[in-house]
């Protein structure tokens, strides 16, 4: 009995640690980090073509964040950056973080993804968009969305 007892716990470190491994498919190391166009916002000058770009767990929206203690702000600023598809102003909320992978950038080894809903005026469906704050890649505007006029 008592070492069926030792197994349980062994088991459930291999299982978790197998669930952690990364699918994410679009990190890019050499991206730029994203300038500010102001403190709310992210300058965004390019459109994605891949309708998975934010849409899909395995090619979400690489935000990084760095040397801030904030670890929402980019997503914020990111946020903040994009318009409905006729330039509707965009309200969104985070409904969940999932999916967990493996990462450097993380002092647990780890990290998850937040899911963002966004809606506006004269929508039928909301929008789910995943984020991810440790790792890098190029910000583009998902397909679907515009960039908010200024």
């Amino acid at each position: 009995m008592k070492k069926t007892i030792s197994l349980i716990p062994l088991l459930f470190l291999i299982a978790s640690c197998v669930s952690t491994l990364s699918t994410i498919k679009n990190i890019d190391n050499n991206a730029p980090i994203p300038r500010l166009g102001n403190n709310i916002t992210f300058v965004i000058s390019e459109y994605s073509k891949d309708k998975k770009y934010g849409y899909d767990k395995d090619y979400p929206i690489n935000i990084f964040y760095s040397n801030t203690k904030n670890e929402i702000i980019n997503q914020q600023r990111f946020l903040n950056a994009l318009a409905g598809p006729k330039g509707e102003k965009i309200s969104y909320a985070k409904l969940e973080s999932c999916c967990p992978f493996q990462t450097k950038r993380s002092e647990m080894g780890a990290g998850f993804l937040d899911v963002y809903q966004l809606t506006w005026e004269g929508q039928q469906n909301p929008v789910t968009l995943y984020l991810n704050i440790y790792e890098k890649g190029i910000l583009m505007v998902p397909v679907g969305l515009t960039l908010k006029k200024n």
